[in-house]
């Protein structure tokens, strides 16, 4: 039967996230014990968004890092990312999808670069391993990139001459060189002072915007996840809420067409509203904060439905009034 007229050559949607997690655990075994630092963790991240994913240490954070980036195998779900199965993939094709999917950046500078190579020597080096490029090709393109991440006058220097800022920009820089369509950041700013965070947050925005390459944070600086538009929060293993960043009312009108006045008067910052994140049987992890101020002790809350709203509050077992005796020496 003939295709109807306009869905004949009709191309394939193409998919809206490039990182699409669905029930992913992972197990860490030894000898004597079983670690489950993954408990189901669902998340889906869309091409070019620039994110945080926060957590405390032990949360899963890392893991998922990791995971996504091809470092580590998960132990059940679903992992899919810009197309790619990495359940299904071999290690021929691991190792091609660490070379050209991802861009990896470490807190730790020694383990981004290469400290007798300059920075230049340093971007071009992953290039090499995939072939194809002219050696001035590279050099052209690694000399653009230190340009964008803000060291372009530093190409020629070594580890050693350069400060702590500067060698994370370089490496930001060798993480793009393969052009990624997933730069993966693990603490970025975890070993620089504040000024110096917030050169390199503009240079990783800088590169969200220019390039399009999508960024995933994974931080646990509360402050730094605060100057992204949505925040990921992982506890024990699943996400647990998301923080969606609201414009203020002054500055969208300050970015109106034609509003007098408005961006002088533009004052208010804008804001992350939080979310709890439901899994897909419709659980929701309740914070441990909130649970202590309503006085929950045990593994019990009531629950209910009240004008629209879900309201839960501590449980409160009565005890019966006139419950029997129980007669003495008797095997109860």
């Amino acid at each position: 039967m003939d295709e109807p007229y306009g869905r004949q050559n009709a191309a394939p949607t193409p998919p809206a996230d490039v990182i699409s997690c669905e029930n992913l655990v992972k197990i860490y075994k030894t000898k004597d014990l079983e670690v489950l630092a993954l408990q189901g963790l669902d998340l889906q991240i869309k091409y070019g968004e620039m994110m945080a994913i926060i957590g405390n240490s032990g949360s899963g954070k890392s893991t998922l890092l990791n995971m996504i980036g091809g470092l580590d195998r998960p132990s059940a779900g679903r992992l899919y990312v810009d197309g790619k199965d990495l359940f299904k993939l071999g290690e021929r094709e691991l190792v091609e999808y660490k070379r050209a999917t991802v861009g990896f950046v470490w807190q730790n500078n020694a383990r981004n670069l290469i400290p007798y190579l300059t920075a230049i020597e340093n971007v071009m080096l992953p290039m090499d391993f995939r072939g194809g490029m002219k050696q001035r090709a590279k050099r052209e393109k690694a000399a653009r990139l230190l340009a964008l991440t803000g060291v372009g006058g530093k190409a020629g220097s070594r580890l050693g001459q350069l400060s702590g800022g500067e060698q994370q920009r370089v490496a930001i820089a060798l993480a793009l060189a393969n052009d990624p369509k997933v730069l993966l950041a693990d603490e970025p700013t975890g070993a620089v002072d504040v000024r110096t965070t917030g050169l390199i947050l503009d240079v990783l925005r800088g590169v969200n915007k220019e390039l399009g390459t999508t960024v995933v944070i994974v931080t646990h600086d509360r402050q730094l996840a605060t100057k992204v538009n949505r925040v990921v929060a992982i506890r024990d293993g699943k996400t647990s809420s998301e923080s969606i960043m609201r414009q203020s009312y002054k500055d969208a009108l300050a970015r109106v067409e034609g509003f007098a006045g408005a961006a002088g008067t533009a004052q208010e910052k804008d804001t992350h509203e939080e979310f709890a994140v439901l899994d897909r049987a419709g659980r929701v992890q309740v914070p441990r904060e909130y649970l202590e101020k309503m006085g929950v002790g045990g593994n019990r809350i009531k629950m209910e439905f009240a004008d629209g709203k879900v309201v839960m509050s501590a449980a409160r077992l009565a005890e019966p009034e006139d419950a029997p005796a129980v007669p003495a020496g008797r095997p109860w």
